[in-house]
């Protein structure tokens, strides 16, 4: 079982509340969503494993289980163009949980017209493969998300 923690403090919202319908409808995977605090931050590794893909939006981590976590920083905020973001790993990189991987402030993507919502998604799983999935109240920067049994 792969315990995925919060990249993010702020509060669980569900991804049914995602303003995206491609999240919202789970088509990319189960998981859940982080409304984040709106101050700079950085988000974190939800899991120990390697960084199999980096973009400056949006970052997929695979654990040892072959389960691949992604972490959407924001919804359609590859439209700012890595504005705004800063790297701290490359794809490629062994991270551990609670790990820096990107700075950004979601303050500045609501700015921008975007909306700051965070999936956290359970790549190529089904929805019973997932339990204990937060889907309200306040999450702390690597408190519990959900289960990938």
């Amino acid at each position: 079982m792969t315990t995925v923690t919060s990249p993010l403090s702020g509060r669980a919202i569900g991804l049914a509340a995602v303003p995206d319908p491609v999240f919202a409808g789970a088509m990319v995977g189960p998981g859940t969503a982080i409304d984040p605090v709106r101050e700079p931050t950085t988000a974190v590794a939800p899991v120990d494993g390697l960084v199999v893909s980096m973009h400056p939006h949006a970052f997929v981590v695979m654990d040892a289980d072959g389960h691949g976590v992604l972490t959407h920083l924001g919804i359609d905020t590859v439209q700012l163009n890595g504005e705004g973001f800063e790297l701290l790993v490359s794809k490629g990189d062994q991270v551990k949980r609670g790990q820096p991987v990107v700075k950004w402030n979601p303050a500045a993507v609501e700015a921008a017209g975007k909306s700051p919502i965070s999936p956290i998604v359970a790549l190529e799983a089904s929805a019973d493969a997932l339990s204990g999935v937060a889907e309200a109240g306040e999450v702390a920067s690597g408190g519990e998300l959900f289960n990938w049994n």
